[in-house]
């Protein structure tokens, strides 16, 4: 198996994992009274990421993409987005999902990379979305779904901040950080 089959596979087996964390964590909010909003879009959502996966391995593994001379920059950065996506997920705990899920009433997580900023794991899908197709020289992948990605988060972050200030003390605990970036 070459390097390209070994990292992809990777890929899909840790989304298919996050996934399971998403439903059971879904399947505990719902018990509690949690409510889903922004439900419209998820579909979209979905069939982007499913997307990504496909043309990322038709563009590097059919249309024989080569990773460019420079591959350990994206991989770098690839690397460090892992270390802040688990760190993000960990820290929401059960709150993480997939779904935009929201118990009524409950305070907004701010520990973690939540305390610099109000969208960890969305800064971090939007960089593996860039580099990952870039380790492999598949900037088509790349340019196409970066492009993708910010019209989803402009749907689906004022969709799920909406819902946040509605039922949560969203707007007290993250109110003056910054969306992508950190700050303090």
């Amino acid at each position: 198996m070459n390097w390209f089959l070994l990292f992809w596979s990777f890929l899909i087996i840790q989304r298919l994992a996050e996934v399971r964390i998403a439903k059971s964590n879904e399947k505990k909010l719902l018990s509690k009274g949690a409510v889903e909003a922004g439900s419209d879009h998820y579909k979209w959502m979905v069939s982007m990421h499913v997307a990504f996966f496909v043309v990322f391995f038709l563009e590097v593994y059919v249309f024989n993409a080569q990773p460019p001379s420079w591959w350990i920059v994206p991989f770098t950065l690839f690397l460090m987005a892992q270390v802040i996506r688990v760190w993000a997920i960990s820290s929401l705990g059960e709150f993480w999902n997939t779904k935009i899920i929201l118990l009524p009433g409950a305070n907004v997580v701010a520990r973690g990379p939540y305390r610099f900023m109000r969208h960890p794991n969305y800064t971090v899908v939007s960089l593996e979305l860039l580099v990952m197709p870039l380790i492999f020289g598949a900037y088509f992948t790349a340019i196409l779904f970066t492009i993708l990605n910010i019209f989803m988060l402009r749907v689906r972050i004022p969709a799920e901040e909406k819902a946040l200030m509605e039922l949560t003390d969203y707007e007290k605990s993250h109110g003056q950080k910054q969306r992508f970036f950190p700050s303090q």
